[in-house]
């Protein structure tokens, strides 16, 4: 008997991080940590690739601040940095007013209705971000959420000969010393459709894989994608040609990020935008509040069609007034009429 992979009763918020749900970078306890200069690194940081393309290296922009930061680590300006003491730093983020609060409270909006609970719809909340995936996983937003991708780094590399060692000679304490993941804005997409597809939560499932929209675990169409600007178009993009929808935020002290969101809007890349505070009266609140409202509107439609379209009607009794059978041929002919007479 054929069946679906999944129940698509699910609807997912996917949010970026950096001025998103947070007014600043999230390095900068990092580089607090270490009485670093941020806007010195960041400077750096942006200018490695015209100074690298002299030398006639190419160079992405997130591969270009990940390997600035081991470079510090090895000229001593961030000693023994390492996956603890960034998930440390992490717990030092703060948040746009509301957040992290947010993921919990929004998850009893798919619970307002009896019909949303009927058919046991339910709010997932996931970061993809371009940053530290360790800080984030330290930082007070981890447990509201159900999965985050971001950059990450490796301690203790494999040597060489690894192959043949039968144990390794691990360090506790080693800083880390390679980049084990990299998440651009591009890569973020692909995020998008582990998420879409069920990879995430099912391994079997290879994000290359053909699957049948049906078969998706999270169709794009119950998708919400929330970030803060530009770089995040190629996500935008995605989640909203797919029946999603997208929305912006920006710092409410910033006139510049209001214009930018602003005239993402009128490009059609977002559906609305609205300033990056997610207390309970808040306009973000309330349009990604009405907006989940939609999604499971929706679902609770197109699940009831669905069962109205493949359940066939049971048999019933048939009355005289029915127009399909009449059962008064008695009165109108001497004989007895059957009920296969009349009917033929």
């Amino acid at each position: 008997m054929a069946t679906t992979l999944f129940t698509q009763n699910i609807i997912a918020c996917i949010w970026d991080f950096d001025k998103t749900l947070i007014p600043e970078y999230m390095q900068s306890p990092l580089f607090r940590r270490y009485g670093l200069n941020e806007a010195n690194f960041w400077a750096e940081t942006n200018s490695l690739m015209a100074h690298y393309q002299l030398r006639g290296y190419r160079l992405s922009g997130e591969i270009a601040y990940l390997n600035h930061i081991l470079t510090y680590v090895l000229a001593g300006q961030m000693p023994r940095l390492n996956n603890r003491i960034l998930r440390e730093c992490g717990a030092d983020i703060e948040f746009y007013p509301g957040m992290p609060g947010f993921f919990e409270r929004s998850r009893a909006f798919v619970k307002e209705k009896a019909e949303y609970t009927k058919h046991e719809i339910t709010l997932e909340h996931y970061i993809v971000s371009t940053g530290l995936a360790e800080m984030i996983r330290g930082s007070a937003a981890a447990p509201g959420v159900d999965g985050i991708w971001g950059c990450e780094f490796v301690e203790n590399p494999l040597q060489p000969g690894f192959l043949k060692q039968k144990e390794m000679d691990l360090t506790a304490e080693a800083g880390i010393a390679q980049i084990g993941m990299v998440i651009d804005n591009t890569t973020k997409t692909r995020a998008i459709f582990e998420i879409n597809k069920g990879t995430n939560k099912n391994p079997a499932i290879d994000v290359n894989s053909n699957i049948n929209p049906e078969d998706r675990r999270i169709p794009l169409q119950n998708m919400i994608y929330i970030a803060d600007g530009p770089s995040d178009i190629p996500s935008f993009s995605v989640v909203k040609s797919g029946g999603g929808k997208a929305y912006a935020v920006y710092n409410p002290d910033s006139t510049a990020e209001f214009e930018q969101n602003d005239r993402l809007r009128q490009v059609g890349r977002i559906d609305h935008y609205g300033p990056a505070d997610y207390t309970e009266k808040s306009q973000s609140s309330k349009w990604l509040r009405l907006q989940i409202h939609k999604i499971c509107d929706r679902i609770v439609t197109d699940r009831e069609a669905a069962v109205a379209q493949r359940v066939s009607r049971p048999p019933r009794h048939l009355a005289a007034d029915d127009g399909e059978v009449r059962l008064a041929a008695a009165a109108r002919s001497p004989r007895q009429t059957s009920f296969l007479d009349e009917t033929r």
